[in-house]
């Protein structure tokens, strides 16, 4: 795995709150002592402690100290809220100020990593695209992201056969899905630029004429008709499955030729279960409202099929949530690739790793309400 951020490229003592710094510094004045932390979090989560432990290793190495890191649970295992995913044991006077850091690089790794798993459970058929960089607050958050949602996937592709996460939007870490480069479609920007979906589409084929050409339907409300005509001008490319439209519908308006109506007819001849049982408001929105439905999908998949070209893939993003992979699984929705940043945590709190010591030189010790941390 690739080490992007050296020891030496961050000042440890600016970044760290400062009564760690403090507490360095009374040790320093009263004695060194080994202790033991416990890291956890309080929610469930998958086991992704790997950026954490190899930043410690490679502090250590940078101060020349002995740590020692046992890891309590395999890379992609569940982990009960409360239960440590490792312990750290080594000088008190070198750990004190790393705790900080540490925890930055913990808790939303090991949340990303369950909420990927999650949805490549709900939807095990279809793969998943990470396009997560650009809602990151930063390089470090855009890593740990994508190193959770890779540590998810491949949990979720040992246990379930799933799919899963075929890559990313980045270079950078497109190495955590076994890739040497990001993947994507187009962005809208590019449409604009274009003035039509069709110019747009002849322009990436004319620079990459190897690769298969991504439709980005919805710049100009046409997601039908203007996927038509690019099917149509590439014909043979279509029928060779080398072509794939990208749903990404506004969720103030509906799919080209949808309504309400519409929607409920669309699902009716394609998945009638998925409207026979109770739904709450957000889950109906998901089959049939605006934006990427369920219907959406749906119709898409029947107007290419009823044009000849069944072999063009169907690329859903915008909002996809662990719930909105629930609801498409509920209508068996069409889909070939989703692409997502949503396994981003939802609510930030519950990222929150947090730690404790709990050992003092080797005796035993936690703060009251925190026994359950203390090794067995």
């Amino acid at each position: 795995m690739q080490n992007t951020h050296a020891p030496s490229d961050i000042n440890v003592s600016l970044w760290t709150d400062k009564y760690f710094s403090n507490t360095k510094t009374i040790i320093e004045h009263f004695g060194d002592i080994e202790v033991t932390y416990a890291f956890f979090l309080r929610r469930p989560v998958l086991c992704a402690t790997r950026l954490a432990t190899e930043w410690i290793q490679a502090q250590a190495l940078h101060r020349g100290i002995e740590v020692s890191i046992d890891v309590t649970h395999e890379e992609g295992e569940w982990v009960g809220a409360g239960e440590p995913l490792f312990y750290l044991s080594g000088s008190f006077f070198h750990l004190a100020e790393l705790e900080t850091l540490i925890l930055q690089k913990l808790g939303s790794a090991c949340v990303a990593a369950y909420n990927a798993y999650e949805m490549c459970e709900s939807l095990p058929y279809v793969a998943f695209l990470a396009m997560d960089a650009r809602h990151c607050a930063g390089v470090d958050m855009a890593e740990m992201m994508a190193y959770g949602a890779s540590v998810g996937s491949k949990a979720a592709q040992c246990r379930l056969k799933a799919v899963g996460f075929i890559g990313n939007a980045t270079d950078a870490t497109a190495h955590f899905f076994g890739r040497e480069k990001g993947l994507g479609t187009v962005p809208h920007a590019l449409i604009g630029y274009a003035g039509s979906t069709i110019k747009a589409a002849q322009m990436f084929h004319e620079c990459f004429p190897k690769e298969s050409i991504p439709i980005l339907a919805d710049y100009f409300g046409r997601e039908i008709t203007d996927t038509l005509e690019v099917c149509n001008a590439f014909a043979d490319l279509a029928h060779e499955g080398k072509i794939a439209v990208r749903l990404d519908t506004h969720g103030g308006r509906f799919l080209e030729g949808l309504d309400t109506q519409e929607s409920y007819a669309v699902l009716g001849r394609h998945a009638p279960d998925a409207m026979r049982d109770y739904r709450t408001e957000a889950e109906l929105h998901d089959l049939i409202g605006t934006g990427v439905s369920a219907a959406a999908l749906w119709r898409m998949r029947e107007v290419l099929d009823d044009a000849g070209f069944p072999k063009v893939g169907i690329i859903a993003s915008s909002g996809f949530t662990p719930q909105k992979c629930k609801s498409m699984a509920c209508a068996k929705a069409p889909i070939d690739i989703i692409g997502t940043g949503s396994f981003l945590p939802e609510r930030w709190s519950e990222s929150n790793a947090t730690a404790d010591i709990v050992a003092y030189g080797g005796k035993p010790m936690v703060k009251v309400g925190r026994e359950f941390l203390l090794l067995k």
